[in-house]
């Protein structure tokens, strides 16, 4: 499969909240509930840009976007402005094939010079898939929160995951 990473745009809206919204309903991959419509989903796509420290990528394949990964802000306060939490999600029917490993790299070569200094995620175990992709990109497990989540009647952990980006900026 011939795979075209770019920024999002509004048009992607729709197959972007169909991806998504297959991880809500079928899996613990999110601990989002209910599905979202293409109008919430404008709202969040409000928050990200083409260029600065969070962005939506898009990996799209024969015209159809089958996958996504994003940076967003980690907390709210100023001073974690330099530090980024990173998602990825592929269409079903695209995992498995590399695709995760093509956004990511997309997504932090578009980050490498934005002056940010750690990146962050967050899965929820058990997903193998996840943890491998995150430690293939220099990520390191720093603890598992137990029993964050509750979804699908059961609870679940949370793992996070740092990694240090390559150009620290300076204090402000």
């Amino acid at each position: 499969m011939r795979v075209r990473v770019r920024p999002a745009t509004n048009d992607d809206l729709p197959r972007l909240t169909e991806i998504y919204n297959h991880y809500i309903v079928t899996t613990p991959a999110t601990f989002d509930i209910e599905p979202f419509t293409v109008e919430q989903r404008r709202e969040w796509f409000t928050h990200y840009d083409d260029t600065g420290h969070h962005r939506v990528l898009v990996a799209e394949a024969e015209g159809q976007v089958v996958g996504m990964t994003w940076s967003s802000a980690f907390r709210p306060k100023r001073a974690y402005e330099t530090t980024v939490e990173t998602s990825i999600y592929c269409a079903p029917e695209a995992t498995g094939i590399g695709l995760g490993t093509t956004l990511y790299q997309a997504l932090f070569a578009a980050l490498a010079d934005q002056g940010l200094h750690r990146a962050v995620a967050g899965i929820t175990l058990p997903n193998d898939a996840s943890v491998r992709l995150h430690e293939r990109f220099g990520f390191r497990q720093l603890g598992v929160f137990s029993e964050v989540g509750r979804k699908f009647g059961r609870y679940w952990d949370v793992a996070w995951f740092e990694k240090r980006l390559p150009h620290p900026p300076e204090d402000r």
